[in-house]
């Protein structure tokens, strides 16, 4: 199992033609992202989708800069890999959070493959279904709020969040009763305002929630302003959820985790190192009686993965599935395997589900 090469797509394509699915900022507009694919020695090989930042080519050429610290390494030795990488990257690689964590679930698939097991089962299985909430974009209106959130629950998702539109917190609630009444008491939603706020304005605006009877308040703040988060998780009664945008996961969440600066840690294959960095970070969460929600790796094959996770953890609630869903419904060949809000894990050895390479090969612009 001795890595052979690495290689990089930079890839760019249009979104699937879709319906009159309600498009906010972020959603109807062309996606750039990278397919990153391992192969050993022995004939074997993996690929799975990369974040790309602001640009996929430039991003590319960053990430074949590890082929040569990965090529003849054994592509088993995970934990040795991680950590190896966690010091290159100190010692001036100093690489976006994004870059590693597609390798590193290439690594799992090759294992989970030759196992000739599931992903999920060969992390170690908790549950084979995970319930799944719908997550809006940036919308222009109370009304495309309102219609999205109808929409998901007649679909049956477990729940709804709301990225509000961020031009004011009066406005901002005003949405988020609206959506409230038209879905009724008993429906889940949860709302993420993605760190605009002080730490008044955030008081204020969780308490407003709380009052809507919402489940939980995502990233009010930026992640890295610990001291008002505290103070924000120690004044609100809705539990306060942050951490995913943090580089270095698990160790720049343990003083987070330990004076609970936060009621619930936020991690994803894409941001946080792979299936093993999400592992690390949610085990470090249990210890503490802690939940550990997987945050969106935005593409679908990046969900998978997201998914298998769900089903080999015990303290994550549901899988996070971007709204409007066909605007992200490429890479693999097939949809997400979701039905009624529910999805089950696939019963196939590692990813379970095939990569659309037809697709994959009209999107690359370049290849490494």
């Amino acid at each position: 199992m001795r890595i052979a090469g690495l290689e990089i797509r930079a890839c760019s394509a249009e979104p699937p033609a879709g319906g009159d699915e309600l498009r906010g900022d972020g959603g109807g507009k062309r996606h750039e992202f990278l397919v990153y694919t391992l192969r050993t020695e022995c004939g074997r090989s993996a690929s799975m989708f990369g974040f790309s930042g602001a640009s996929a080519k430039g991003s590319a050429h960053l990430a074949k800069t590890l082929a040569p610290f990965l090529i003849g390494q054994d592509g088993r030795d995970r934990e040795a890999l991680w950590q190896a990488f966690r010091l290159k990257n100190r010692m001036w690689g100093h690489f976006p959070i994004y870059v590693w964590g597609p390798i590193d679930c290439c690594l799992w698939l090759l294992a989970a493959e030759a196992a000739e097991m599931p992903l999920y089962r060969y992390i170690g299985g908790a549950r084979n279904e995970v319930p799944v909430y719908l997550s809006s974009m940036f919308l222009d209106s109370g009304e495309d709020y309102v219609a999205e959130a109808l929409a998901a629950k007649l679909d049956r998702y477990a729940a709804y969040k709301l990225h509000p539109p961020g031009r004011s917190v009066d406005e901002d609630l005003e949405i988020h009763a609206a959506v409230r009444a038209a879905v009724g008491p008993d429906y889940t939603l949860m709302s993420d305002p993605v760190a605009t706020m002080t730490l008044p304005e955030a008081l204020r605006y969780g308490r407003g929630l709380e009052r809507l009877e919402y489940a939980w308040f995502e990233e009010p703040m930026p992640d890295e302003n610990i001291p008002a988060l505290r103070e924000l998780t120690r004044q609100l009664d809705i539990p306060v959820v942050g951490t995913e945008t943090l580089a270095g996961h698990p160790y720049c969440l343990a003083d987070i985790v330990a004076r609970q600066v936060v009621d619930v840690i936020r991690a994803d294959v894409s941001w946080t190192g792979g299936i093993t960095g999400v592992l690390k970070s949610a085990h470090l969460a249990e210890s503490f009686g802690m939940n550990c929600e997987i945050h969106t790796s935005i593409f679908h094959p990046l969900e998978m993965v997201n998914l298998h996770l769900c089903a080999a953890i015990s303290n994550c609630s549901y899988l996070e599935l971007l709204a409007p869903v066909a605007d992200f419904s490429f890479g693999l060949a097939g949809d997400l395997p979701i039905s009624r809000g529910v999805a089950t894990l696939p019963d196939r050895p590692g990813l379970g589900v095939d990569l659309d390479w037809d697709m994959i090969d009209g999107a690359t612009r370049e290849l490494l």
